[in-house]
């Protein structure tokens, strides 16, 4: 029984879609639904017809907003897919996609290569060690260039792409493929695929790079290696296995090329999927945080990761992937951060915005389920008696926020759950009360982040809202520190009374907060060091020079005081919080404001106007490129800047200019 599991499992394979927007990630996916059978019918994003884009908000934009998960079959394997988002503003949902995936299938524009919102999903991927396979797309396109694409992955993401076709065509002309690793022609007439032997113009060029693509993979591969110095060429056979291994070691990248919009180079995508991408059991085991591991094995015990919720007409749908031992309906799981128990009341197969009912879900799947009351993003469900913690994904720190308050007055407890229900669903959303003003603030990612956010409220919650203008989230820094700052926490008002005695050193970091203790000799008993701690960290949620939260600084307890009678954590947390306060006011201090990295393409003629624009907004060039006809412009502008840009940037363009952002972190305000 056990082995015919492992068996299934081997046979699964768990994917995101990752790239800029616009690269056709979507498409890909769909064209993937429709060749291997899962759907009828090509879905079309400007048609507003796609499965995977179900939301009214992505069909009226045009853009994925929200990753949605969809399954399909091909060889014998099933493929379950993550489509994610590319624009910027909703990086967190990419993020906690690939928190619980096996590989990845990387697009980039034909035309543009690299863009940057396809550098920031790749490191994330870097990040959680996800393996990953490129497909070029829209090589159909005017100016698409296969190897200016590769040069630029080599160039900008740093990996040994290791390209395994050849076009057949340019632009227009794109037919088909030559297959260097079988050295065949793969040729399509609408949705047929035609096999073939290598077209007589392109077969000296094809074994060409056949012999390229064979001394970079001997150069990676032990066992390759061996094979290309007793043999005149690799097998077929050597040179897939040695793609396999280097894909799953993120030694090198697979890269395959077409054009998803005309059907084109989709099959052997999905073959490539099968052959390189990992299953569950390729990856090693899941480690909890105190380094307990689980395998991906059904008879282990559960252990579920929770990266999506959602409301739904049938409930409150939880997303989670199951990494060890098997999650049954009607099963009481352990939510292993809070300790609460919670029931499974039914488990569901997803399939976009379509769900249909499973008794059982096993190690490797991916699934929503019907029952959780509490589970977040994040959330851990494991089994009782076999407690374990996995890591959450990363929170990304909104950067943006906008008040909204309801247009009548009887929907502020309606506006309160929307807004809560809201934040639960996206954790990259933050709700809070101004403490001067009494407005509910929301904050998010971006502009576009907050319009959708707002929408969702509008549509779904039939609330009417006034919504402000956005305003960034500014940040405090230390410049020049202080040390020997004394403070002396004294209060006596009958009873027992207070007392903390505390000595800091304040000095800068480059980014977060780090505190230490050098105190010897007991002289500050170790509880009371920890709630010193908790106190500089309430301290920081305030600065002295606008009242803004404060980064950039280490903190040293470098000695103390107590009272035999009056000294407790309370008092020393008090001396924590008001003693770096005061040593802040004593610092040289300064004020961040966040920046974004935009990337603006113009035509030749209007490049000087969107210069000039680009420096009133406070803009640094860090670069420029020629490219067809067109500049494309690199400059790190004040966030706060960016706000209304695209109808400035059309006007500027008269239309034909476009730009993307993405975060670059803070920098002094000018």
């Amino acid at each position: 029984m056990r082995a015919h599991l492992s068996s299934a499992l081997a046979t699964v394979r768990n994917l995101g879609i990752l790239a800029h927007v616009d690269a056709g990630k979507t498409t890909v996916t769909e064209r993937m639904l429709y060749i291997t059978g899962a759907t009828y019918k090509r879905g079309e994003v400007h048609d507003g017809t796609t499965v995977t884009d179900f939301d009214p908000q992505e069909r009226d934009r045009g853009i994925t907003i929200f990753a949605a998960a969809v399954s399909c079959t091909w060889d014998g394997h099933r493929i379950n897919l993550i489509d994610t988002p590319g624009h910027v503003d909703f990086s967190d949902e990419v993020e906690r996609s690939l928190r619980v995936l096996d590989g990845a299938i990387a697009v980039f524009d034909g035309v543009a290569g690299v863009e940057p919102q396809s550098e920031s999903v790749w490191r994330r991927a870097d990040r959680y060690g996800v393996p990953r396979i490129a497909f070029v797309n829209k090589l159909d396109r005017a100016g698409a260039d296969l190897d200016a694409a590769v040069e630029s992955i080599r160039a900008r993401l740093h990996p040994a792409p290791l390209v395994v076709q050849l076009p057949i065509g340019r632009e227009d002309g794109f037919t088909g493929v030559v297959d260097l690793i079988a050295m065949r022609a793969l040729v399509w007439s609408g949705d047929a695929c035609q096999t073939g032997p290598v077209p007589e113009e392109l077969a000296e060029e094809a074994a060409q790079r056949r012999r390229l693509l064979e001394e970079a993979v001997a150069e990676l591969h032990a066992g390759a290696l061996e094979e290309f110095c007793t043999r005149p060429s690799l097998s077929e056979e050597t040179l897939t296995a040695a793609l396999r291994d280097l894909t799953r070691t993120g030694a090198g990248v697979v890269v395959l090329c077409g054009s998803a919009y005309r059907n084109r180079g989709i099959e052997p995508l999905l073959d490539a999927v099968v052959r390189y991408l990992p299953s569950p059991l390729d990856v090693p085991a899941v480690r909890g945080q105190e380094g307990e591991e689980r395998p991906a094995d059904p008879a282990a015990p559960l252990a579920a990761l929770v990266f999506k919720v959602t409301s739904a007409a049938s409930g409150r749908l939880t997303y989670l992937r199951v990494y060890s031992g098997t999650l049954r309906k009607g099963d009481t799981v352990l939510d292993a951060g809070t300790g609460r128990t919670e029931r499974i009341g039914r488990i569901l197969r997803v399939q976009a915005d379509r769900h249909a009912d499973t008794d059982a879900a096993v190690a490797g799947d991916i699934v929503a389920v019907v029952g959780p009351k509490a589970a977040r993003a994040g959330t851990t469900l494991c089994a009782q008696d076999a407690p374990l913690l996995l890591e959450p994904p990363v929170a990304t720190e909104p950067v943006v926020s906008v008040a909204v308050e309801p247009r009548r007055s009887a929907d502020a407890d309606r506006l309160a759950a929307a807004l809560a229900r809201l934040a639960e669903e996206d954790p990259s959303l933050s709700v809070r009360t101004d403490p001067e003003t009494g407005q509910t603030v929301l904050s998010g990612m971006g502009e576009l982040h907050l319009e959708v956010a707002a929408e969702k409220l509008r549509r779904d919650h039939r609330l009417e809202l006034a919504v402000g203008r956005p305003k960034v989230s500014y940040r405090e820094a230390v410049v020049r520190g202080v040390s020997g700052v004394l403070y002396r926490h004294v209060k006596q008002d009958g009873g027992a009374g207070q007392f903390a005695h505390v000595v800091l050193d304040v000095e800068p970091l480059d980014e977060g907060f780090v505190f230490e203790s050098t105190v010897t000799g007991g002289r500050v008993p170790r509880e009371y060091v920890r709630a010193v701690e908790l106190g500089c960290r309430d301290a920081l949620e305030s600065g002295p020079l606008g009242g803004h939260p404060v980064t950039g600084l280490r903190v040293t307890l470098t000695d103390g005081a107590t009272h035999v009678k009056d000294s407790s954590e309370m008092a020393f947390r008090a001396a924590g919080r008001l003693g770096l306060r005061e040593a802040l006011r004593a610092c040289e201090m300064v004020l961040l404001e966040p920046v974004a990295e935009v990337t603006v393409t113009v035509p030749d003629a209007m490049a000087g106007a969107v210069l000039g624009d680009l420096a009133a907004r406070r803009g640094r060039v860090s670069g420029s490129q020629a490219r067809a006809g067109s500049v494309v412009i690199t400059a790190v502008v004040p966030l706060a800047e960016v706000f209304g840009y695209a109808s400035r940037l059309r006007s500027r363009t008269q239309g034909r200019g476009t730009f993307t952002t993405r975060p670059a972190g803070y920098a002094p305000a000018g």
